[in-house]
């Protein structure tokens, strides 16, 4: 799951030309070329040895790298790749280099999709592959996740940022009904599993099932073994009537 999360934001980290990946020994940097935390991230790359001295020299590097371009900039932690006593220590050792706890993502796992619990709507499903997607994506993203449009715009609504050739692996689609962009999704397969991403529905199309109409056409097309996913807390009841399970958690710091 950890690694699926890393190859799923390594989009950023090719989204624009100035966009940058740094692959450390044991950590991950992207910058995604803006000045938009979210969307520059640390992840570490393997399991922490030790009681978080190790933690807080990747922080270290970490902090640096992204202070040295004045960048904001976020740190995904798995909670299983920690020991207990620096999992103890990690809010200490973060807050030592300036990042302060922003939330926690629940990952969430299952084999198999239970059936749905409801009659979905029509969706026609298009993958990201021409400008009208593209900018269906950007707008969407921006209205679900009150992200800048700007920044969106500049990300998911860049020809470069889908078809560059580097993120082969990582796809998006976009869910239409009556004709209208309204729930989005992305994929990255890494092995037999699936992870699902950037999983977003306009304001007033949510509780309708497009959620969950864009997640099953996607997985039922990619033909994965599993699927994984980081749960936002809006999102948690609906995975986990779709068949997810909790087992694992994602601590999610950002810099001040």
């Amino acid at each position: 799951m950890a690694d699926n999360l890393l190859q799923a934001l390594r989009f950023f980290g090719h989204a624009r030309a100035s966009s940058e990946i740094q692959d450390l020994p044991g950590v991950s940097l992207i910058f995604c070329g803006l000045n938009y935390a979210a969307f520059n991230a640390a992840l570490l790359a393997r399991p922490v040895e030790g009681d978080g001295q190790e933690l807080a020299r990747l922080i270290q590097v970490s902090a640096q790298r992204f202070d040295s371009r004045n960048l904001r900039w976020t740190c995904w932690v798995c909670e299983d790749f920690l020991s207990r006593p620096a999992l103890r220590d990690a809010d200490r050792i973060f807050s030592r280099y300036g990042l302060r706890p922003l939330t926690q993502a629940p990952g969430m796992f299952t084999a198999e999709l239970l059936p749905p619990n409801r009659k979905l709507p029509q969706l026609e499903v298009r993958p990201v592959t021409d400008a009208v997607t593209r900018k269906a994506f950007a707008e969407i993203m921006s209205l679900a996740f009150e992200i800048p449009a700007a920044v969106c715009t500049a990300v998911y609504a860049s020809e470069f940022a889908w078809t560059g050739g580097v993120t082969a692996g990582l796809k998006g689609y976009v869910g239409f009904a009556d004709g209208r962009a309204v729930t989005t999704a992305a994929a990255m397969l890494t092995g037999d599993v699936i992870g699902l991403y950037s999983v977003a529905t306009l304001p007033e199309y949510r509780r309708l099932g497009y959620a969950e109409a864009i997640m099953r056409q996607v997985i039922q097309e990619a033909g994965a073994g599993g699927t994984v996913l980081q749960s936002t807390r809006s999102g948690l009841s609906l995975y986990e009537k779709m068949g997810y399970r909790m087992v694992t958690m994602f601590n999610v710091y950002i810099a001040d």
